[in-house]
């Protein structure tokens, strides 16, 4: 099978690969979709390269199942799905607990074993123990159902956020996962304050609904969300970029009693400072959010379905497998908003 294999940093290749067997409890899936994250990005810059290389990004995949492993049920060859991409025990304390992203014991796509970048995925079989292959309607299609894994990062954050119906939102940056926060924060109904520098995004922002959009470059972000919220500040801010140092600079935004989330991964060893008074007297709550639950990602494929999430709207850019190289190009240098590698036909 044709796939886009990673060697290195700055070193994704175009290969033959060999084509997925399923294993006891698997299922292949012929890849139709495969969303490009910033993850991904950031991977082939150097951030977190795994550990084994060479390997297959690619972790946001919808398809056609191909083959199944012995043992499957509920699930047959030719289903449309989209798929959680995080494999985990379901025994450990925090799956236990409803909180799976953070399982003792997981891998998953793109990392641990091959992602989506390619002809054909396989899906071990803790993903599908979870619940984590959604069957997807014929009308669906599947670029959209690609979307699902990020759409259900950002409803895990408007939870730990506890965004409310005539909230004031800052999220800091407008890449793609900036423009989730925006959309899910709409549908909850809060007024969205977007920090953007680049002018393209700032642009697309304000054509997806933001209420307010601030270029950091001309204008203090402080004083005018503080201009905008009566001196109060926001009731949550999400840094949905990974610069400690705009992470710190954003803190000041939050209102008292508010939530404060550092959204996007920050580089290893990254320090900020904060000030520990405000935190205690105004009673701050300082959080982070990575990946989603099982269930955060079926409520997003909820969404998408229903259309009560437009989330096409997020799509600026789609790709084959063939140009793999140019759709990493554009993300790292800021042209796009959300890409999509479409496989086959």
């Amino acid at each position: 099978m044709k796939a886009a294999v990673v060697h290195g940093a700055n070193d994704i290749r175009l290969e033959e690969a060999p084509l997925p067997v399923p294993e006891d409890g698997d299922i292949v899936v012929r890849v139709r979709a495969s969303g490009i994250c910033a993850t991904d990005v950031k991977t082939l810059l150097g951030q977190g390269l795994p550990k084994n290389l060479p390997t297959i990004l690619g972790h946001e995949v919808a398809g056609e199942v191909s083959a199944l492993g012995k043992g499957v049920q509920g699930i047959a060859a030719g289903d449309r799905v989209t798929v959680y991409p995080i494999a985990v025990c379901g025994e450990c304390d925090y799956c236990l607990h409803g909180r799976h992203n953070l399982c003792r014991r997981e891998f998953g796509l793109a990392h641990g074993i091959d992602g989506g970048f390619a002809e054909y995925v396989r899906i071990p079989r803790q993903i599908i123990d979870a619940e984590g292959v959604i069957k997807i309607p014929a009308e669906l299609p599947f670029e959209l159902a690609a979307l699902a894994e990020p759409l259900s990062c950002g409803l895990a954050a408007l939870r730990v956020n506890r965004v409310q119906p005539g909230d004031t939102v800052v999220v800091v940056g407008a890449g793609p996962m900036g423009m989730i926060h925006l959309l899910l924060s709409k549908w909850r109904g809060a007024r969205v304050i977007i920090i953007e520098k680049t002018p393209g995004r700032r642009e697309f922002a304000a054509g997806l609904g933001a209420d307010t959009v601030i270029d950091p470059q001309a204008l203090d972000p402080r004083e005018e969300v503080m201009k905008l919220t009566a001196g109060e500040g926001a009731e949550a801010v999400i840094t949905s970029l990974s610069d400690p140092r705009v992470i710190e600079a954003s803190l000041p935004l939050v209102k008292k009693g508010g939530v404060f989330n550092i959204f996007g991964g920050p580089p290893a060893g990254s320090l900020i400072s904060i000030d520990a008074r405000r935190v205690h007297y105004q009673e701050l709550t300082i959080t982070g959010s990575f990946a989603s639950t099982p269930q955060d990602f079926r409520e997003a494929v909820r969404l998408i379905s229903s259309q009560e999430i437009d989330a096409g709207r997020l799509i600026t850019d789609r790709f084959t497998l063939d140009s793999i190289l140019d759709a990493i190009e554009r993300a790292r240098s800021l042209k796009m908003i959300k890409g999509i590698v479409v496989v086959g036909g």
